[in-house]
């Protein structure tokens, strides 16, 4: 965890609750932050208008998951974020066990996400350091 810093709320955007549970739990014991789960995009925008939330971890397939009445992935909830002006400057790492890291720029240009990793996650502390770097930067 950083020196002196505050423990960062971290809310995870996951379908998969075995491996929301498990990634919220190291991401907990390694970096001493807070992590809220789901997958419910109502949620997502609760939490994010009302200040809750320091970074967002999204899952790009999110099936069932739908806002205004469409189904959205994680793709389109980014983009949605981004363009609200009051969840615009929060930073986003989109997590996906589907892309390569060749389709790593598209992703993050179709998304307006700040960042990408692969799952599954295998160096939490360079998932952590990211998560870090981000939220230091938007403030």
């Amino acid at each position: 965890m950083r020196k002196n810093m505050k423990s960062l709320k971290i809310l995870l955007v996951e379908d998969n609750l075995a491996l929301a549970k498990s990634t919220a739990k190291l991401i907990k014991r390694i970096g001493g932050h807070q992590v809220q789960l789901t997958d419910e995009p109502k949620t997502i925008f609760e939490l994010c208008t009302a200040g809750e939330v320091d970074i967002i971890l999204m899952d790009i397939n999110l099936p069932g998951a739908f806002w205004c009445g469409k189904e959205v992935s994680g793709t389109d909830l980014s983009r949605l974020l981004k363009a609200n002006k009051e969840t615009a400057t929060i930073p986003i790492i989109l997590l996906t066990a589907y892309a390569t890291l060749r389709e790593r720029e598209s992703l993050l240009a179709d998304s307006e996400a700040n960042e990408f990793f692969a799952k599954p996650i295998n160096d939490y502390a360079a998932l952590i350091k990211a998560i870090e770097l981000l939220v230091d930067a938007s403030l």
